[in-house]
Formats: C-alpha cells, structure tokens, sequence
C-alpha cells in the first residue's frame, strides 16, 4: 500500500510551529488552522504540514478528531511514506535491540522514539505483538504485518490492540491472532530467566518489558531477604528476586491467572520452593500484614496506572501516598521498599513528594538509593517528555 503521492496540505496557525521546529514531534489541533477541507481530510491519512509562509515542514499522519492530531515521520516536506519506508525503519530500530540484548525479547519499536508515531511491537523470540494507537499507524497494520512475515518469517503475529489511546483515536479495540498459531502462554527470557507471557488474555502486549533494568535492580538486594511482590502479574520482579537470592518470595495479584504464569516461571526457573502467590486485593493484604505485624526484608509495589489523565492526577497522587504508606508499614527496619509509578502525568517529582510523604506517614524514615526508568528497549525521545512514562524508586528505609 502506498501512503503518499501528492500529499494533502495541512496548514498551521500562526506560532503553530514553535514547538516543532524545536524538535516536538506532535501538534495539536489547536495548532493547526481548521479549514472545513482540512476537517474532512480522512483520519489517518499521511499530510504534508505546512507553515504559515507555505513552507512545507514535514510529512506525517494526521487525525482531525484528535487532541493530538498530527504525528511527524519527517521533518521537511519531502518523502514518500510506504512499505519501503516502514521496513527501513523497523530495521533500524531491530539493529539497536540486537546491540543492546543477547536474546531476541524486548520492544522492539517504542513509537516516535524510533520514529514510527503509534506503533508498539514487542518481540517474544519468534512471535511478534503489534499495537497500533493512531489512526494513521492503524491504516499501515496490513503492511506492518506484510513486513513481519517477508523479513522475519515468524511463528505468530498478535495485535494488542486495546489501549486507550485508540479509544481517543476513535478505533476499534480488539486483541486478536493475525497470523500464524500459538498454542498458550509464551516462553519469555529477561536476565537470564525464563517467564510466561499471554498476549491474547493479559495485559496489554503480555509482559511489561520496559521495568527489566529495575527488576535486576531490586534483585541485586534481596539475598537472604524475604521479599513481598505486590501487583506481581505474572512474576516478573518476584522470580527475579528469587533469583537474587530471595530465601522467600510472596507475589499477590487480584488475577489468578495471572499468578498461574508467575507459578510457572518460579517453577521452570527452579524456585518453587521459594515463590508462593495469593490472590488478594493490594491494599486490604498490606493492612493484613500490618495488623498481623508481619514484615518483609524488601517489598515492590509496581500498581497499573493510578493517573491515566491529568484529570486522575488528585486522586491518583493521594493512592501513591496511600501505597507508599502502607507498604512502608511492612518493611523490616534496614529493608527496602521499591515503587513504580507508569503515569505519564505522574511527574517524578510529584511522585518522590508523595511516596516520601507516605513513608513519613508510616513513621519511617529513609533514603533514596535508586532512580529507574523503563529499559534501553525503550528509548527516550529527546524533545518528548512523555516518552519517559515510567518512574522507579528505591528506598533504603530505617
């Protein structure tokens, strides 16, 4: 399919490119001068964005119905955007991943970091998962596949397409098999150790490769220690701190599913006698804990997202505060505690003020002895703060 001929002319305002020509990759609508034939360009269609003087200033994908309504692939007026041009970019974001793992299992695209606004795709040895957030990137999927199976020749190709910003797009959201067959959970390897992901049933793409770094992190503190994954999922920082060294492991998640995956990866990894799970809701098991005055040698808290969006970010702050409080509560004294926050909106520093305002509630004390982002997998787009979504803490708390 080919996305680009003659392009249609998409004409900002006035000022309207002060931030692109900055290096910003985005525009928003109230940027963009709304002629009635601009509104009825269709969505997702490849544009040539232009400035106020006529100056042709870059070529991307463009929603009229969108907040964010145009996404840069270039940044002069000049470039065919189609198959040849995916396929030169997904290879140039495979060959940083292949310099930077030694198995394939990472994301594999990370967005406009790697040049290709609204596209995820996570690689799981020989099956691929695509997610698709923009109209514009939606329209390519076909070929985005059709690249996958030439090149790759993989087992499985899987879109995950069930994040919310399809639904600011206005797309469909689905999660389905596209090609090829699996037949259940996939084997996944991250330092050295082998998980289980379902992209079909879990959580967005199956695993949430960007808190590998952290994971390793918090591991290299847990030999000897009892240790407390609360919002384990499928045991990615609970195995690997039994891989630390961990003498006890206890991962709680509200899904039972879920924690079969994390039972079979202490398995295969050979802690099951180290790893145990329970099903429960996060706050109520720590007041447990609390009353019970049980305590843990290290406890990680990496929740969902408390702030989806800027209008969650009241609430969204006070639950952090809450966490932090409570899980704080059943640290041993000399222990540590790791939070994770993956709200953009989330600042990191609003969220070292509120965990450490939530330690202080508990009537503890302590230091910060590590600041994580998501991993190299994840590359941060220079001029797009909202690349560097993730924030992970550790306290060394007295």
């Amino acid at each position: 399919m080919l996305y680009s001929t003659t392009l249609p002319r998409v004409m900002l305002r006035p000022g309207g490119d002060k931030r692109f020509k900055q290096g910003y990759p985005w525009i928003y609508s109230n940027e963009i001068r709304m002629s009635d034939e601009t509104k009825a360009i269709e969505p997702g269609a490849v544009v040539s964005l232009v400035r106020v003087d006529g100056k042709e200033i870059g070529v991307g994908t463009f929603n009229p119905h969108s907040l964010i309504c145009y996404r840069a692939f270039t940044r002069n007026g000049a470039g065919t955007v189609d198959r040849d041009f995916i396929a030169e970019r997904l290879s140039k974001a495979l060959a940083l991943r292949e310099k930077l793992y030694d198995e394939p299992h990472y994301r594999m695209v990370y967005g406009d970091s790697d040049g290709l606004p609204g596209l995820v795709i996570d690689r799981y040895g020989d099956v691929f998962v695509i997610q698709t957030a923009t109209a514009g990137m939606d329209h390519m999927l076909e070929d985005i596949q059709a690249i996958l199976e030439d090149t790759y020749s993989p087992k499985a190709i899987i879109a995950a397409n069930s994040g919310a910003f399809r639904k600011m797009e206005n797309l469909e959201t689905y999660t389905r098999l596209v090609s090829g067959d699996i037949d259940g959970p996939l084997e996944i390897r991250e330092n050295g150790l082998t998980f289980y992901a379902d992209p079909l049933n879990g959580q967005k793409t199956g695993w949430f490769f960007d808190q590998g770094v952290n994971r390793a992190a918090v591991a290299g503190l847990t030999e000897g220690q009892s240790v407390l994954d609360l919002y384990a999922y499928a045991g990615g920082f609970g195995v690997t701190a039994a891989a630390g060294g961990a003498r006890e492991v206890t991962c709680i998640d509200r899904s039972a599913e879920s924690l079969d995956l994390a039972t079979r990866a202490a398995a295969i990894n050979t802690f099951g006698d180290v790893v145990s799970v329970q099903s429960a809701e996060v706050f109520a098991a720590l007041e447990k804990y609390r009353s019970d005055k049980k305590r843990f040698g290290v406890v990680i808290a990496d929740p969902p997202a408390f702030v989806k969006s800027r209008k969650d970010l009241g609430p969204g702050a006070k639950g952090y505060r809450k966490l932090a409080k409570l899980a704080a509560g059943v640290v041993e004294p000399g222990g540590f505690l790791f939070l994770a926050s993956c709200s953009y909106n989330m600042f990191e520093d609003r969220f070292m003020d509120e965990t450490a305002h939530g330690i202080s509630q508990a009537g503890r004390t302590g230091r910060i002895i590590h600041r994580g982002g998501a991993g190299p997998d994840h590359p941060l787009h220079p001029f797009l703060s909202e690349s560097a979504y993730l924030k992970g803490l550790i306290y060394a708390l007295d």
